[in-house]
């Protein structure tokens, strides 16, 4: 094995806020991340030729697709660990390669001259590829910011793509993008301007994948509804089911029912209890615990198997009790954790995972009470006439937008101040695990429309841009930006940084985003951000709340 080396940037807790280098900050090793750079040399490589073909009106097949946005996924950080499981997804890779070089050359076909379509695949070259395909391949920082800024937004739009298409909803427009994007990406010599754009353009298929994600989810399990959420715990076994895929936590719901077995959520899986067909499960007993960063302690106390179905996996501790009854699915992986895989028709079985349950004790409280949720674009629709009328009237004078991430960092209890602090006449719109910064705390409510507005999970920070067009066209504003609606967002890892591209793209201006600026973005390229588009970093709340709500 060659010297343990890596170069890291990709979440907000990278090290000193530039960059891992001997570790990851979230536990990732120096050989998982090489293979992790050898993977997306590859996929670079695969999505190069399949633009090519596409180019030249040769039809891949669906596998292409779907193995470009399971990869993309599962470099997603947090998401896969195991180095095995990371190879496999390598070996497919040149595999697929492979064949569309073979199509190639058939069709005569001319292809890009780049390392991702030269190289040939060899098992002995995995770890000198590995090497060159890291992140510094690029020499010039304001190049490599604009790659890395769009090959991050598309792992986030790869992690929406990914559980739009298991509810059976894909678009071939965003997997063509993601290919020609992935070729920019390639591109030795691709210019300032060129990677601007693409940038750009990733942040409006961004909007696309959050709307099929959208679509996907209420057309299978209907509109999310207004819903008080249990946070204590029942007296029976239970099962907690963690990450953002709402298919798997239907399947499980289904092959628990009558088990005697209960199901909880955990993290981002909380916004689970808004959809009518899922919350028609009375098995669905609540939500367990807070955000992703405290499942050391908590799924201690929780007493039952558990199950990833994403990216938020924290790397237990040699002693945990827990590390022998977890289970990993879809792009997750986890050195030891046995992992879950669907059928030929997508459908997975838990049999496994509802045995263990059996023969464990119910969870340990941690909590008691409610939280409230679902507040998407559907009901907030429906509460149109209250809303208008209370901005009207000035009763609501302002909408805080603070969608977006949680993490470790203890300068993240800004956004606990912040939402604390707020004047009793703004509310705050939120999704993603932002909001266990302040869900729970007694913020109250304005002539019956509550404080804290939370539409979902990360993805359903498109409800907000939803909403935001919806008042811009009732209240006949010019401009999105005249609307009284700020924009202070948390940011943690790459699906953060697509939803923040989906707003750039829609124009939306004046963007705060914490509680660091990314290590990704270069000065020049920040420069360039900040001039056109007004986005800034936080600084303390008292000067905050000042210059956002006044």
């Amino acid at each position: 094995m060659a010297e343990n080396k890596m170069f890291c940037f990709q979440c907000q807790e990278t090290a000193k806020g530039t960059g891992c280098t001997i570790q990851g900050v979230c536990g990732k090793k120096a050989d998982t991340s090489r293979w992790q750079d050898l993977l997306l040399g590859v996929v670079r490589g695969v999505a190069t030729i399949a633009d090519s073909l596409r180019k030249a009106g040769i039809e891949t097949n669906q596998e292409v697709g779907d193995y470009l946005v399971d990869a993309l996924f599962a470099t997603i950080t947090n998401a896969n660990f195991d180095d095995q499981a990371i190879l496999n997804k390598v070996d497919n890779g040149v595999r697929i390669k492979r064949e569309l070089l073979a199509l190639a050359k058939e069709n005569n076909v001319t292809l890009p001259n780049y390392q991702e379509v030269n190289w040939g695949g060899e098992k002995a070259d995995y770890e000198a590829e590995g090497d060159r395909e890291g992140v510094l391949r690029t020499e010039n920082e304001d190049l490599r910011s604009l790659k890395e800024l769009t090959i991050l937004g598309l792992k986030g739009m790869a992690a929406y793509y990914e559980h739009a298409s298991r509810l059976n909803e894909r678009n071939e427009e965003i997997i063509a993008f993601i290919e020609k994007a992935l070729a920019t990406i390639s591109n030795p010599t691709a210019d300032m301007d060129t990677l601007l754009a693409t940038v750009m353009e990733t942040g409006k298929f961004g909007v696309d994948a959050m709307a099929l994600l959208d679509k996907a989810n209420t057309q299978a399990y209907g509109n999310p509804e207004l819903t008080k959420v249990n946070i204590g715990t029942g007296s029976r076994p239970g099962i907690l089911i963690s990450g953002h895929d709402l298919k798997d936590i239907e399947q499980l719901l289904e092959q628990t029912e009558g088990t005697g077995v209960d199901v909880y959520t955990h993290g981002e899986m909380l916004p689970a209890h808004y959809y009518p067909q899922l919350k028609k499960y009375k098995h669905l007993v609540g939500n367990y615990g807070n955000a992703w960063w405290k499942q050391k302690e908590e799924f201690e106390t929780f007493n039952g198997p558990i199950v990833f179905t994403t990216n938020c996996i924290v790397p237990p501790s040699p002693k945990a009790s827990y590390k022998d009854r977890v289970f990993t699915t879809n792009a997750t992986g986890f050195p030891g954790w046995k992992h879950i895989v669907a059928d030929e028709n997508g459908h997975k079985d838990f049999s496994e995972v509802i045995e263990i349950a059996k023969t464990c004790k119910a969870p340990t409280a941690i909590e008691q009470g409610e939280i409230v949720g679902g507040f998407a674009h559907a009901q907030v629709f429906a509460l149109a006439d209250k809303v208008v009328e209370a901005v009207k009237s000035g009763a609501i004078r302002k909408f805080v937008v603070m969608s977006g991430c949680d993490g470790r960092m203890k300068s993240r209890d800004y956004y606990t101040e912040f939402a604390a602090q707020l004047p009793k006449d703004t509310v705050i719109l939120t999704s993603g695990c932002a909001k266990f910064k302040y869900n729970k705390l007694n913020l109250g409510d304005i002539n019956g429309i509550p404080r804290v507005l939370d539409a979902g999970q990360c993805n359903d920070s498109y409800s907000w841009a939803v909403v935001a067009l919806k008042l811009k066209e009732i209240f006949g504003a010019n401009d999105i930006n005249d609307l009284p609606i700020e924009f202070n967002i948390a940011w943690y890892e790459q699906k953060a940084v697509i939803v923040l591209l989906a707003l750039l793209y829609l124009g939306i201006k004046n963007i705060h985003i914490g509680p660091t600026l990314p290590a990704f973005v270069s000065p020049n390229v920040l420069k360039v951000l900040v001039e056109n588009f007004g986005l800034g970093g936080i600084t303390s709340v008292e000067e905050d709340l000042k210059n956002m709500v006044g």
